[in-house]
């Protein structure tokens, strides 16, 4: 075989191998490349839960400078406590009548889930609202009737009532006390009742005389109370309505005289002996929290000294020191319980015992008290027919 034989066979032989190896090449199957790794879509944000809608019917105005006003001073602390958890709303000047029933029933149908009604009178139409409507929670401010979506709360305002009677005794001149009433129920007598206590705990020569205004926001009735008593000898008034008309009066006729639910100091600031106040935030707060914690049950509360809810503040400069140590002693005993305004013995203004000596009157006692113990001028209207 020639040279130029080979060569072309060799030639031929490579371009053979050449091609093999692109036909190799060309079925060869490339791995796919890796698919990206999926990105997680971000979590929805939890849906933010709405704000408890929390409403008030009041019986006075919010500026009436006593019981009102010291409601609505809470409700503002319930918003500060909770922020934007809660929206609050109020009715001012709803009588107790059939229109509380349709303030009440309105706030509900509003979609307020947690209803305040802060005055004696609207516990029977709050009751009946109550039964209608399940899935609103009630609370009823002095009542004594609950359901299964409402419950009642209270101040023990006559621990405020006895420690104005403490300075009172000691400041009074004439011997006889004043206090314009409201309305004739168990509250208000128990509070005319510690009054007297608390003076004659240091002055038993003391006497009090009584005027009903029958309502509890009426500051020309008021004043008239006032003038009557003042002019029937009294010195020293105390009231248990809601305006600050009987501290204005007794300023004008240059008495002395207490602030009742709030510090009404500046109404007054000569005739002021001090403010017996209620302070309901402590209890506006649990109730709310109780609420959007799904805690909220039925039953009773009744605060005092002892929880932060009563207290006498703003004493007058002339008030005497030995009197101010008094007032310290008698919130230190109900703090921590080794005082009792209501121990025995106790008579009514007939002569006959009403607690027994060294007994102390329970709370069911203390909230059916019709009587005037003995001190007290007069009858209780419609004593005799309860």
């Amino acid at each position: 075989m020639t040279d130029l034989k080979k060569r072309s066979l060799l030639q031929a032989a490579a371009l053979s191998a050449v091609a093999a190896a692109a036909l190799v090449g060309c079925g060869k199957k490339e791995e796919p490349a890796p698919a990206p790794a999926p990105v997680a879509a971000p979590a929805p944000a939890p849906a933010k839960p709405e704000p408890l809608k929390i409403a008030f019917a009041y019986v006075g105005p919010v500026g009436d400078g006593g019981w009102t006003f010291a409601h609505d001073n809470a409700r503002k602390a319930v918003e500060k406590e909770f922020g934007d958890k809660v929206v609050t709303s109020f009715v001012e000047k709803v009588p107790e009548s059939a229109d509380a029933e349709r303030v009440i029933r309105d706030m509900a149908s509003q979609g307020n889930k947690l209803i305040f009604g802060t005055t004696f009178g609207y516990m029977e139409p709050m009751l009946k609202v109550a039964g209608d409507i399940k899935d609103v929670k009630f609370e009823h401010a002095t009542g004594f009737k609950t359901a299964e979506n409402m419950r009642t709360y209270d101040s023990r305002t006559y621990e405020g009532a006895y420690m104005a009677g403490v300075i009172a005794g000691k400041m009074t001149k004439t011997n006889t006390l004043g206090v314009v009433g409201s309305v004739p129920i168990p509250e208000v007598i128990r509070n005319i009742n510690s009054f007297t206590l608390g003076a004659q705990s240091v002055n038993p020569k003391v006497k009090t005389k009584v005027v009903w205004v029958g309502e509890w926001f009426a500051p020309p009735k008021e004043t008239e109370a006032a003038t009557a008593l003042i002019n029937g000898g009294a010195d020293i008034l105390m009231q248990n309505t809601d305006s600050s008309a009987v501290l204005q009066t007794a300023e004008k006729m240059n008495k002395r005289a207490f602030g009742w639910d709030s510090d009404m100091t500046a109404y007054g600031p000569k005739a002021h002996l001090g403010s017996a106040i209620i302070n309901w935030a402590p209890y506006y707060i649990k109730a709310t929290r109780d609420a959007l914690d799904g805690k909220w049950a039925t039953g009773s509360t009744w605060w005092g000294v002892k929880e932060g809810a009563i207290d006498m503040v703003s004493l007058a400069a002339d008030v005497p020191d030995e009197t101010k140590k008094k007032i310290d002693e008698v919130k230190a005993g109900l703090k921590d319980g080794t005082f009792s305004i209501w121990k025995g013995p106790i008579v009514d203004n007939t002569g006959k015992e009403v607690v027994a000596k060294d007994a102390v009157a329970d709370d069911k006692f203390l909230s059916g008290v019709n009587f005037y113990v003995k001190g007290v001028e007069g009858k209780v209207p419609g004593g005799d027919k309860k």
